[in-house]
């Protein structure tokens, strides 16, 4: 079924028959406006007879023209298989898809803007308009297949698009410099870095700088003792044989399981009780003092280093902290890094056990507690740009550390599951 320019016959005769039916149904129903239905066409005719306006025109008119071009795309890939135009042909589909998609969202604000008609919904699209979308996603999948291209990167495409977008609306939001908090529009206006330039001055009622060197000392000290606890705890379960080990190897495993904000109330009376409540040190001592559930990630990797290592060391009179400190250590540089992130992010971005333990006290407000500040009722339409500002720049440390340490981090996680 390949030919000879490496073509799947069989998904180019489905690709293209199911293009074409995709490009007639610009004839079926499309779109009810005014309790009548439209098919592509009418639709087109409706914006013309309400006074064309470029942009509106070229949006309800892009959709209809790449159908029609993929109905011909697969015409001529069905008499004359070749792989320009199969790739031609993905290309088509994929726009076609995204014309479409921004049509279902972006129809009400066309229409509301220019024909002053606020009553559409998505419920409008008519039958014509969904069989298209389906039949035209399906025409890209064969495509792909046609061409020995994975379909599953559609997949992977969506879901970056699904992870990106927040990413992408708070990054617009924070350079905006027009507006308050809601407006009905992606894309600035007026770009602007006085967001930024705000947040970070003196005279500011929200004093950023002062919340970040707080995450940063907690997350910092935090780090260091969890990953100490976490090393220490997985290298001596994995590598010393005592009474009681599984036991204990049990008992961390099911405790891990309670999520941790079941007994903060417990802890913060606890805290307060010896008297450092509402301080950075009883952030530090919270998030450390359950490190050691943790420990199965590491110990995953220490099984997976041969103990002839270690019987070889001892055979030279080397004692156990040698081997750990001297063997050990030095060839688990990927658990480490992984064990360092995970630590130094979790502080970081943490809300809850910040907000039951700081409480008032906001000189020492960590950045998750001071950002959420801004959301508040009485300041959000004020400062939600600003809020923006500052999830950006909090974001940027760890997606500079996660960027950069990417390689150990995967080598750590593959190195425990292979365990």
């Amino acid at each position: 079924m390949i030919n000879v320019n490496g073509l799947n016959r069989r998904y180019v005769k489905i690709a293209g028959i199911i293009n074409i039916l995709a490009a007639l149904c610009v004839i079926c129903p499309w779109i009810k406006i005014e309790d009548s239905n439209m098919n592509g066409f009418g639709f087109i005719s409706y914006i013309v007879s309400n006074g064309i306006d470029t942009s509106s025109f070229f949006r309800g008119l892009a959709p209809i023209i790449l159908l029609v071009l993929s109905m011909g795309m697969a015409i001529v890939l069905m008499a004359h298989p070749m792989r320009g135009t199969a790739y031609g042909l993905i290309g088509v589909d994929t726009a076609t898809i995204l014309f479409l998609i921004q049509e279902m969202f972006g129809m009400r604000s066309l229409l509301s803007a220019n024909y002053n008609y606020d009553s559409f919904l998505i419920r409008n699209f008519n039958i014509g308009y969904w069989f298209t979308l389906i039949l035209i996603l399906l025409g890209l999948i064969y495509s792909m297949k046609s061409a020995k291209i994975d379909p599953g990167y559609i997949v992977l495409v969506v879901m970056s698009v699904v992870w990106l977008f927040p990413i992408f609306y708070i990054v617009m939001n924070s350079l905006r410099g027009e507006g308050n908090f809601y407006v009905n529009y992606l894309i600035p206006k007026e770009f602007s870095l006085d967001n930024y330039k705000q947040l970070l001055s003196s005279s500011s009622k929200f004093h950023y700088g002062r919340w970040f060197l707080n995450t940063f000392i907690v997350s910092v000290f935090s780090c260091v003792i969890s990953t100490l606890i976490v090393l220490a705890t997985a290298y001596t379960i994995s590598r010393i044989r005592f009474k009681g080990r599984k036991l204990i190897m049990n008992l961390l495993l099911v405790l891990g399981m309670f999520p941790a904000f079941m007994s903060m109330i417990a802890v913060y009376y606890i805290l307060k009780g010896i008297g450092i409540a509402q301080s950075l040190l009883a952030l530090v001592i919270v998030y450390s003092a359950s490190a050691a559930l943790t420990y199965y990630v590491a110990k995953g990797f220490f099984d997976t280093i041969p103990r002839a290592l270690d019987e070889a060391a001892y055979l030279d009179g080397a004692s156990k902290w040698t081997v750990f400190t001297k063997i050990t250590i030095p060839i688990s540089k990927p658990i480490i890094i992984y064990t360092i992130l995970t630590s130094f992010t979790a502080p970081w971005a943490d809300y809850i056990f910040a907000s039951v333990i700081l409480g008032d006290k906001s000189d020492k407000y960590t950045i998750a507690m001071g950002l959420y500040g801004m959301l508040t009722q009485d300041n959000i339409d004020k400062y939600f740009k600003q809020f923006a500002a500052g999830a950006v720049l909090i974001s940027i440390p760890i997606a500079a550390l996660f960027i950069s340490l990417q390689k150990y981090y995967v080598e750590g996680l593959s190195g425990s599951v292979k365990g």
